[in-house]
C-alpha cells in the first residue's frame, strides 16, 4: 500500500472514530414528547383520579382528559447527540435547550419538588374554580410553609401554623400579612395571630431590614383553602400546573345532573385560577398528538396557545378555545346539544 493511500485509510479511520465518539457525546438539550393521558373521569391505578365525598355526586361518560409532556435529558442525565438527532427528525418531539426546563443553578430535584408544589397548588386552584362556577361558598386561610433560618420567624413560626391574623387584622390573604410586615419599621414589634393545634397564640415578631431596606420576617406563606367537602385528586407523578382546567371540568362534571361530554372524548389543557381564567401552557404540541392517540375528537386550548396549536393540530383534532372556565363549560354544552356557540382558534 502507497504511502498516500495508508495516510487517506488512517484519516478516513479517525473521522469515523471522532465521529462515532461525538455521536455518544452528551449536550445540554432536552427531547419533549407526548407523555401519558389521563381521564379526569375515570381511574389510575384502581382509584378515581377525582374523589368527592361529603357531597351528592352523579354519573359521568366520556372522557375529559388531561395531557402530559414527558421529558428526557436534564442536568444529571444529558442525552448524547444522536438522541437529540432522531429528536430533531421525529415529528412528534421537539428538543430544546437544556435551560428552558432546568433554569442555570437549578438542580433536577429542585426542578421536580417545583412541579409537585405547583400541581398540588393547581389541584387547589382547579377546585376553588368549580365550586366559584357552581356558586358553592368556601374559605381561605394563609397558612406557614417554611421560616429562614436565622430570621426572626425562624423557630417561632412553625411549619403548618395558621395565621389568622396580623396586628389585629384579619390576615385574609398573603398579600394583607406581607404588606402588613412593610408597614413596619426594621425592629418594630409586628404581632401575629396564628392557630396552632387548635390553640390561637399570639407571636410577636421584629422585622430585620432585608437586602433592599424594606423589613421582612423570614416567613414563606402559602394560602390554603377550606372547603365544605372533601375533593381528592389523584394523578400519580405528573406535575405542573397545566392539568387545571380539566381537574376543574372533571369537578364540575361529578357534581352536577347530566354528562358534561354527552359521551364524546374530550381533551385538553391549561393551568386554572381560582376565578376562573384559563392561561398558557407549553408543549402543546406534544399534548395534542398524545390527546390524538388517546382518540380525543375535541382539544380546550388556552387562547394564548391558540397561534401554535392551530400550525400543529393533528388531522381529525377539532380546536376549541377555551379563555374561562365558564366559557369551556358553555362549549361543552353547546358541542353536546349541538347548539349555541363552540369557540374555535383562528386559524
Amino acid at each position: 500500500m502507497s504511502r498516500r493511500a495508508l495516510t487517506l485509510l488512517l484519516a478516513g479511520f479517525l473521522v469515523l472514530a471522532f465521529g462515532v465518539a461525538g455521536a455518544f457525546r452528551p449536550v445540554p438539550y432536552v427531547v419533549l414528547s407526548p407523555g401519558p393521558t389521563e381521564n379526569t373521569l375515570g381511574e389510575l391505578e384502581k382509584k378515581p383520579v377525582i374523589s368527592i365525598s361529603g357531597r351528592q355526586t352523579y354519573p359521568t361518560s366520556g372522557a375529559l382528559s388531561l395531557v402530559t409532556v414527558a421529558y428526557q435529558g436534564g442536568p444529571a442525565a444529558q442525552i448524547d447527540l444522536l438522541t437529540a438527532l432522531r429528536g430533531w427528525i421525529d415529528p412528534d418531539v421537539a428538543v430544546v435547550p437544556q435551560e428552558t426546563i432546568f433554569a442555570p443553578n437549578r438542580k433536577p430535584e429542585e426542578v421536580e419538588e417545583e412541579n409537585t408544589v405547583e400541581m398540588t397548588n393547581s389541584q387547589d386552584s382547579a377546585t376553588a374554580a368549580a365550586l366559584n362556577e357552581l356558586k358553592i361558598p368556601y374559605s381561605m386561610v394563609v397558612t406557614v410553609l417554611s421560616t429562614e433560618k436565622g430570621k426572626p420567624a425562624d423557630g417561632k413560626l412553625l411549619k403548618g401554623d395558621e395565621i389568622t391574623s396580623i396586628d389585629g387584622k384579619d390576615a385574609k390573604d398573603v398579600d394583607i400579612v406581607s404588606s402588613t410586615v412593610k408597614a413596619h419599621k426594621p425592629g418594630e414589634e409586628v404581632v401575629f395571630g396564628v392557630l396552632r393545634g387548635g390553640q390561637k397564640i399570639a407571636v410577636p415578631l421584629r422585622p430585620i431590614a432585608g437586602p433592599t431596606g424594606q423589613p421582612q420576617v423570614g416567613v414563606i406563606m402559602q394560602t390554603k383553602y377550606k372547603f365544605p367537602f372533601d375533593v381528592d385528586i389523584n394523578v400519580g407523578d405528573v406535575g405542573g400546573p397545566s392539568a387545571g382546567l380539566m381537574f376543574s371540568l372533571g369537578i364540575l362534571d361529578k357534581l352536577t345532573p347530566g354528562e358534561l361530554t354527552g359521551g364524546k372524548k374530550i381533551a385538553g389543557t391549561g393551568t386554572i385560577e381560582p376565578t376562573g381564567e384559563v392561561g398558557p401552557i407549553g408543549g402543546i404540541q406534544q399534548k395534542m398528538i398524545g390527546a390524538k392517540k388517546a382518540g380525543a375528537t375535541v382539544f380546550l386550548t388556552p387562547a394564548d396557545n391558540c397561534g401554535e396549536a392551530v400550525q400543529a393540530a393533528p388531522d381529525g383534532l377539532r380546536l376549541v378555545r377555551a379563555d374561562t372556565l365558564h366559557a369551556a363549560v358553555q362549549a361543552l354544552d353547546a358541542l353536546r346539544t349541538g347548539t349555541g356557540n363552540v369557540p374555535a382558534c383562528p386559524s
